[in-house]
């Protein structure tokens, strides 16, 4: 295994601040930095470029690994790095590069044959093992002695979400054996607009193994439409139902869409976008605390403070 660094640089607190007026960190919270790494793991070939957020300060911190939606990067999702860095929570935004940004780029004709070559059972596996790599390369690297190797979460959007509950134990059928990619170090699941996995038809039979705590989030328009592709918003429930996670919750917002979990930021509706990106990393860094801390009344209250925005809030113990 190889890795490589061959960007590094750091953004204190007040630099981020500057960036993100839209989702404003407060004062009295912890300064943070922003770190690049261009990894690359040599038994494999392929390059895994990351996004760490990372507190400041001397004591081991938990951490989330987040994985993108198809056509992302380690940029993305920056409201969720950045507001749980800002609390003490390290997050480490992969990218994975057989089905990154580069998949929009390219001649537009091609473009349907690259997204159903993204979606394919290799790059599927091919994520979950650029996830595995990362978080072997962080834990073994300078940078260790800040990580609680013991206090890991995994998260995902879209086809990250997929990712995320392939390492927390999803099985799909290859050469008609299962495949079993469960990366023993995640703690629990972050699962934001999970799509049906690819080509599968049971989905109990792919979840039932993914027994961690799991989050589940999204919307009553989260309907995703590729070309292609077409996946309604039921869905996302229907992953949630089938997860065998031993406590799960999920999450439905009145409206929005798919993308509204994205950096975008008038997807979903100008007004609701915002409202729901600031509601979902509190609802993330609650999970975060009440799975690996035990700190239940953050999670316990939100669904109240949020009432008006939820289409559906449910808590189920297995």
């Amino acid at each position: 295994m190889k890795a490589v660094c061959t960007r590094r640089h750091w953004l204190q607190c007040a630099a981020a601040l500057a960036l993100a007026p839209a989702f404003p960190l407060q004062a009295r919270e912890p300064a943070f930095g922003v770190l690049d790494l261009d990894w690359a793991d040599g038994r494999r070939q392929r390059p895994v470029p990351v996004r760490l957020y990372m507190p400041e300060g001397g004591a081991p911190v938990p951490l989330v690994v987040f994985s993108h939606g198809l056509g992302g990067s380690r940029r993305g999702y920056r409201y969720l790095g950045e507001y749980f860095a800002g609390h003490g929570v390290a997050s480490l935004h992969l990218q994975h590069v057989g089905s990154d940004r580069q998949l929009w780029g390219g001649n537009p004709l091609a473009m349907l044959g690259r997204l159903q070559a993204a979606a394919q059972e290799g790059e599927a596996m091919a994520r979950v093992q650029d996830l595995r790599f990362a978080l072997d390369t962080l834990l073994a690297g300078d940078l260790a002695p800040r990580i609680d190797a013991s206090r890991i979460v995994a998260a995902g959007h879209s086809y990250g979400a997929n990712t995320t509950l392939l390492a927390c134990g999803a099985r799909v059928q290859r050469k008609g054996r299962p495949m079993d990619l469960l990366d023993p170090r995640l703690r629990a699941a972050i699962v934001i607009s999970a799509p049906p996995f690819y080509g599968q038809v049971d989905a109990a039979k792919i979840l039932h193994n993914v027994t961690v705590p799991s989050l589940h989030v999204t919307c009553t328009e989260d309907i995703i439409r590729i070309p292609g592709y077409f996946s309604d918003a039921h869905d996302r429930v229907a992953v949630f139902d089938a997860t065998g996670s031993t406590h799960k919750w999920l999450a439905v917002f009145e409206g929005g869409s798919h993308s509204v979990f994205t950096d975008r930021s008038g997807t979903g509706g100008a007004a609701l976008n915002p409202q729901v990106k600031a509601a979902t990393r509190e609802l993330a860094l609650a999970f975060v605390r009440g799975v690996l801390d035990g700190d239940a009344e953050a999670l316990a209250e939100w669904p109240r403070r949020h009432a008006g925005m939820l289409a559906r809030f449910s808590e189920v113990r297995i």
